[in-house]
């Protein structure tokens, strides 16, 4: 309990800190109101709880480790920020479509956060500071993640409802296409940013 306790402020600052999650939530909830930004949150959580059991049984390790295994990790997560940041950016031909289907924002979710390499190596870096030695890795590591998961639910719950509100007065007119812009150039950045860091 007092492990918990101890990474309770930890877990509070990753979610609160602004990122392809925070980007892609506030996309989706812009998009298809809060029930796309919950779909989205929960695939995002999804993804963190799939890196917590691959950090228990070493695979976390490897990306994290790896040079080669990091950067085709980081590619493939950096053209995925990069591809759903031009979708948002022609988004507004998207309209003229069929609505999306609440699983493509869960698909959003869990895309962004299995190929976030820096999940590796956060799981690898942070995540033994808070298991006990000789304690066994995989309860603690589910455990954690799952406080973590338990905040991106409740602050990204939050934030959808406030870009929901706002969506009805500003983003159903011209606001609408400026903001799924905004959006998409972020991610674009995020994703062009991924490229060029090497840790």
């Amino acid at each position: 309990m007092s492990t918990l306790l101890a990474f309770v402020p930890v877990a509070a600052l990753l979610t609160i800190t602004p990122g392809a999650a925070t980007a892609m939530v506030v996309r989706n909830a812009a998009r298809g109101g809060r029930r796309h930004a919950l779909a989205c949150t929960v695939g995002n959580e999804v993804g963190v709880i799939a890196w917590a059991l691959l950090a228990a049984i070493g695979v976390a390790a490897i990306v994290a480790t790896s040079a080669a295994v990091f950067a085709v990790v980081k590619l493939v997560g950096a053209g995925v920020l990069i591809l759903i940041g031009i979708q948002s950016l022609r988004g507004h031909r998207a309209r003229e479509q069929p609505a999306r289907p609440t699983k493509h924002a869960l698909r959003d979710g869990v895309l962004t956060s299995l190929t976030n390499p820096k999940l590796a190596v956060f799981y690898v870096a942070l995540f033994p500071q808070f298991v006990p030695a000789g304690e066994p890795v995989l309860p603690y590591a589910l455990a954690m993640a799952g406080l973590l998961a338990l905040f991106d639910l409740v602050w990204y719950s939050t934030l959808a409802l406030a870009v929901t509100r706002a969506r009805k007065a500003f983003v159903e007119g011209p606001w609408g296409r400026r903001v799924e812009r905004a959006t998409g150039a972020v991610l674009i950045a995020l994703g062009i940013r991924l490229v060029l860091e090497r840790r």
